[in-house]
């Protein structure tokens, strides 16, 4: 249907919601989680609105389903502890079975604290696109090339067996090319004396060589190896937010806030519930 409504017109029409920033506490009590659903997976990442912070999402990456979000400054442990605090009230009755995140510090830690039991999976596709970063395949170095070629296969490790050949490799590596971690270049009229040679090749193979939360999905097979659920609904958001460009930060939060509202909206009632319950208080803001 065409309205034949100007830009301005539609601005002022929606300018109420733009003001408004719907909570999950709101969404959770309107629509409340179904329970019972067998073992589910918790998968959380942030959305990041260039340097001005990141909208924070809980996801239950095992059915599809959009649990909390918020907006955070940084993905710091200051920050995040009130989510995680909301999150374990609202999952309490119905916990997952397993947890995949990129494992940032404050994550880790807030897991560990939250979740203690859970079994917890680093997510090896933030893993690959660091590696692909520290190890570009346009590098003239063949031993930054063989590195790649070896982190390439991570992705591809689906049992034990696969991991100790991937193992062989990436010690044959070190074999022929570990003395280039150690290589130093001397500063001639610089602030430093010295610094490592290799910088973003040791930085790979720290990376790699940590292997913290790689192979959880190995030993409990309902764990995905990767959060690609929530990569989804990162990447809907970009491509969102790139179609209406030149809104403000606030304005940016707001609308993720309601893209994800209205990923819990599944039927005619529910968006009915949900416009009873919030009409009075949008334009009243």
């Amino acid at each position: 249907m065409v309205t034949r409504l100007s830009r301005t017109t539609l601005w002022r029409r929606f300018t109420p919601f733009f003001n408004y920033l719907v909570s999950p506490l709101e969404v959770n009590s309107l629509l409340p989680l179904k329970e019972n659903q067998g073992k589910w997976v918790l998968g959380l990442d942030g959305k990041w609105l260039h340097r001005s912070g990141a909208v924070m999402i809980y996801r239950d990456i095992t059915h599809g389903v959009n649990l909390y979000w918020s907006f955070q400054k940084s993905e710091s442990l200051e920050n995040l502890s009130e989510d995680f605090y909301q999150l374990s009230l609202l999952i309490k009755t119905n916990p997952p079975y397993g947890i995949v995140s990129d494992w940032k510090k404050a994550i880790t830690t807030l897991i560990a604290i939250s979740f203690p039991k859970l079994s917890h999976q680093r997510c090896l596709a933030h893993v690959q696109r660091e590696l692909k970063r520290f190890l570009p395949s346009g590098s003239p170095l063949v031993f930054t090339l063989a590195l790649r070629k070896i982190s390439e296969e991570l992705m591809e490790i689906n049992d034990p067996t696969n991991y100790y050949l991937w193992d062989q490799k990436l010690q044959s590596w070190f074999n022929d090319y570990g003395y280039l971690l150690k290589e130093k270049t001397i500063g001639k009229n610089t602030k430093k004396k010295w610094w490592y040679t290799h910088g973003n090749l040791r930085r790979a193979v720290r990376l790699l060589t940590e292997e913290e939360g790689f192979f959880a999905y190995l030993h409990y097979p309902f764990l995905p190896k990767t959060n690609n659920s929530l990569e989804g609904v990162n990447s809907q958001l970009k491509g969102k937010l790139n179609s209406h460009r030149g809104m403000k930060t606030k304005q940016q939060m707001v609308f993720c806030f309601w893209s994800l509202v209205f990923s819990r909206i599944k039927t005619e009632e529910d968006l009915k519930k949900l416009w009873v319950s919030l009409k009075k208080r949008i334009f009243t803001v």
